[in-house]
């Protein structure tokens, strides 16, 4: 029994009667267009008219679940009416545009069956034992009366309450039933849904790829370009100025790619233009290196400039995430660096000396594994580890799996200075 009235007891349960009702005042305008075309059909039975009044409401009714606005109003609705967890709607594709017309024209069908069959119900229910008092109670059916009388009256008055109450239930229950089936995301939906939100993480990780690349060569650039600064200050003001330009110029173009970045993690259009750096642009990244007191010994086979799109993009961030790290982790030494550009590939390396102890730069574990990632995606090759004089007997594994290269391998056991190389090779074909 108790487990019977329990739905009665449920605020959801009015609140989606209310929702209903609601469905019927949204159909009676639409109802009223129904009855102009019957209007007109005076000599044809009545129930051919109120047939096709009943076709045509239902058409109206779907015409106006069509709409984009109606869905979102739905749903709105039904999360806060019913109850039901339904996500914000995205654009169905063409062949599932159907299910919210046909959950509108059941809302306002149950809509009007609770407006109607529970509006009597209920009259009935409440106003049978007082007809009964003053000796006027009588039920009639289509052409079928019967008088109540005696204990009667009461008993079809409580029934006629407990199927209102069964009635509300029903049809709260039904609305919050179909509205995850019809209201929900179909499966093309979230599909479609899926496919954004891969799209728009592989976004976000490149835009992580692009911070890391820039944002990081440029502070440390700037950091030790600051530090030789500040030593020369007094000795060579000239120098230190020279210096500090070299940090201006640097952090400036470190901005735009902030600002490019953040404008997209905003969902906003970007202040800027994406920056497009490329291979052309080697030269200028060299020379802030050399401001910054770094020794650089570049070699460049073939026509580097000849290199165009994605593939120049690529390589000119792998070539300076590779020279920020001999920065952060090198041993002072000549960074070597070459650019080599054959029929049918791009050849890349940087190769430094390594530090014995820690680097005295923080590591974030992400940029070896990042150029990786990027080198696989090109179907390129990529090696990182020990090279050269030490490297014989070393135990660096030869694919490094963080930014830090120099703080794990001191010397090798072969009595050398210990080196490190990072080395690409990506086929020309791919490029974009």
């Amino acid at each position: 029994m108790i487990k019977g009235i329990r739905p009665l007891l449920r605020g959801s349960t009015y609140t989606g009667v209310l929702f209903a009702v609601l469905g019927a005042l949204a159909g009676l305008p639409l109802a009223l267009f129904a009855l102009v075309p019957a209007a007109g059909m005076g000599s044809a039975p009545y129930v051919l008219q109120a047939a096709l009044s009943l076709v045509l409401w239902a058409v109206l009714v779907g015409v106006v679940g069509l709409a984009g606005a109606t869905r979102r109003v739905l749903v709105r609705s039904a999360r806060r009416l019913l109850g039901v967890a339904l996500p914000d709607p995205v654009t169905a594709p063409a062949g599932e545009r159907w299910r919210t017309p046909v959950f509108l024209v059941l809302h306002v069908v149950l809509g009007w069956v609770v407006v109607l069959g529970g509006g009597v119900l209920l009259v009935m229910g409440l106003f049978l034992p007082s007809g009964y008092a003053a000796g006027e109670a009588r039920l009639s059916w289509f052409g079928w009366s019967k008088d109540l009388t005696g204990g009667w009256s009461w008993a079809v008055a409580a029934l006629c309450l407990a199927l209102a109450a069964a009635l509300f239930v029903t049809v709260s229950s039904a609305l919050r039933s179909l509205a995850p089936r019809l209201l929900g995301p179909s499966p093309a939906e979230r599909l479609a849904s899926a496919a954004e939100r891969e799209r728009a993480l592989a976004e976000r990780n490149r835009l992580a790829h692009e911070l890391h690349d820039s944002i990081g060569h440029t502070l440390t650039a700037a950091t030790i370009q600051a530090a030789v600064a500040g030593e020369v200050l007094s000795a060579d003001p000239g120098a230190a100025r020279a210096a500090m330009r070299s940090i201006e110029e640097s952090t400036r173009a470190a901005l735009e790619d902030l600002d490019y970045v953040l404008g997209v993690l905003r969902e906003e259009e970007a202040g800027t233009a994406a920056p497009t750096r490329t291979l052309a642009d080697l030269p200028e990244l060299l020379d802030r290196l050399r401001h910054a007191g770094a020794t650089v010994e570049a070699e460049t086979v073939g026509d580097p400039t000849g290199v165009q799109g994605t593939l120049s993009r690529a390589a000119y961030r792998i070539l300076q995430e590779g020279l920020t790290n001999a920065l952060r982790h090198g041993a002072g030494g000549p960074i070597r660096l070459r650019v080599a550009v054959a029929a049918d590939r791009l050849e890349l390396s940087v190769v430094n000396g390594i530090k014995g102890g820690p680097s005295g730069f923080p590591t974030s574990g992400h940029g070896l594994p990042g150029l990786a990632e990027r080198v696989r995606l090109l179907h390129g090759e990529f090696e990182a580890g020990p090279y050269g004089d030490g490297d014989g007997d070393g135990d660096g594994d030869s694919h490094g799996d963080g930014d830090s290269h120099g703080d794990r391998h001191g010397h090798g056991h072969g009595g050398g200075p210990q080196r490190w190389r990072l080395a690409v090779r990506l086929p020309l074909r791919w490029a974009a």
